[in-house]
C-alpha cells in the first residue's frame, strides 16, 4: 500500500478554503493527505528540505527547490487586484525612501521579489535597508515608528486604514501596470520523485477539493474560522474571493506566461538563481 500523500499548506483561508474537501476525506477515491499547516516562511523551508510530497510556497522561493520539486498547474494563488503594499505612517513619495527601514515578512517571499524589482527602478540606487519581521507585527510597527515602512500582504490589503497608514505603492498595480499580467504570488509544488502517475492523481485531487469548494462553500467555514480566529468573518470571505479563483484551478497560458515573466526579471536582477526554462513547465501540462 502506498504511503499517504503528505501536505503542508499555510494557514490562510484562501489555502484552508482550497484544500478542505481533499484534506477531510470528502473527495470519493482521493484519498485524504497528511496535512501540516504552517506559515509560508516555514513551507518554503520545508520545501528545501525536500522532506514533504506537496507544498504551497511562495513563487519567489520556487526556483531554489526546482530541481526536486515540480510545479503543479493548479492550487496555487496568482491574480489581478491582489498583489502586496508598501506602507508608510507618513505620506512619502518612493524617492524618499533611500536609506530608510522597511519590515518584510521574508526574504523568500513574491512580496520582497515585487519591492526590490521596484526599488530598483523607484529608489536611487534601489538602496533601502529591510528588517525581517512576522506579519503581524509589521502594522504596528510602522505606525508607532519603529521602521519607516511595512510590506505587507493577503488581508493587510483591507485592514491597513485602521491603522492610519499610507498606501505608499500597491506593488501588485505597478506590476499588472507593467506587464499586464496576473500576480504570481503562491505556487503548489510536488516532489518529482512521486512520478507521473503520481503527480497527475494529487493534480486531479487538488482541482476537484477547489471544485468541490467552490460549489458548496459553506462545508469549509468552520475549518477556515479554525485557522484565522484573529481575521473577521467578512475579512475571511474577501480573502477567499480575492486569491481563490480561475488560476487556482487551472494556471492556464496566461498564468504560466505571469511565471516565466516574474522569474526571468528576478533572474536577471540577480534575486533569485538561474534555471532551466523546462523546469518550470507543470507537471502534466506538457
Amino acid at each position: 500500500m502506498a504511503s499517504p500523500t503528505t501536505l503542508a499548506h499555510s494557514p490562510c483561508p484562501n489555502d484552508t478554503f482550497v484544500f478542505h474537501a481533499w484534506s477531510a476525506g470528502l473527495l470519493p477515491g482521493a484519498p485524504p493527505p497528511e496535512v501540516t499547516i504552517a506559515d509560508i516562511d516555514v513551507t518554503n523551508t520545508l520545501a528545501e528540505q525536500g522532506g514533504q510530497d506537496v507544498l504551497k510556497i511562495s513563487y519567489a522561493a520556487l526556483p531554489y527547490v526546482l530541481d526536486r520539486y515540480a510545479l503543479l498547474p493548479c492550487g496555487g494563488a496568482l491574480g489581478h487586484g491582489c498583489g502586496p503594499l508598501l506602507l508608510t505612517r507618513d505620506a512619502l513619495e518612493p524617492a524618499d525612501l533611500a536609506g530608510r527601514v522597511v519590515a518584510i515578512p521574508t526574504e523568500r517571499s513574491t512580496a520582497y521579489l515585487l519591492f526590490r524589482l521596484w526599488a530598483a527602478r523607484n529608489v536611487a540606487g534601489g538602496e533601502v535597508r529591510t528588517v525581517v519581521m512576522p506579519f503581524h507585527r509589521i502594522m504596528p510597527a510602522v505606525q508607532e515608528g519603529v521602521v519607516d515602512a511595512g510590506l505587507v500582504i493577503h488581508e493587510a490589503r483591507f485592514t491597513f486604514p485602521a491603522y492610519g497608514l499610507h498606501r505608499l505603492v500597491d506593488l501588485g498595480e505597478d506590476w499588472e501596470a507593467r506587464t499586464g499580467l496576473p500576480i504570481p504570488l503562491g505556487a503548489i509544488v510536488a516532489r518529482r520523485d512521486l512520478g507521473e502517475a503520481r503527480l497527475a492523481g494529487i493534480t486531479e485531487a487538488i482541482r476537484a477539493s477547489v471544485r468541490h469548494a467552490w460549489a458548496d462553500p459553506g462545508a469549509s467555514v468552520d475549518h477556515v474560522r479554525a485557522h484565522a480566529q484573529e481575521m473577521a468573518p467578512d475579512v475571511q470571505r474577501q480573502h477567499i474571493a480575492l486569491y481563490v479563483n480561475g488560476y487556482t484551478e487551472d494556471l492556464g497560458p496566461e498564468g504560466r506566461t505571469a511565471v516565466r515573466t516574474l522569474l526571468g526579471q528576478a533572474v536577471r536582477a540577480g534575486a533569485v538563481p538561474p534555471f532551466a526554462s523546462e523546469a518550470l513547465v507543470p507537471a502534466g501540462t506538457g
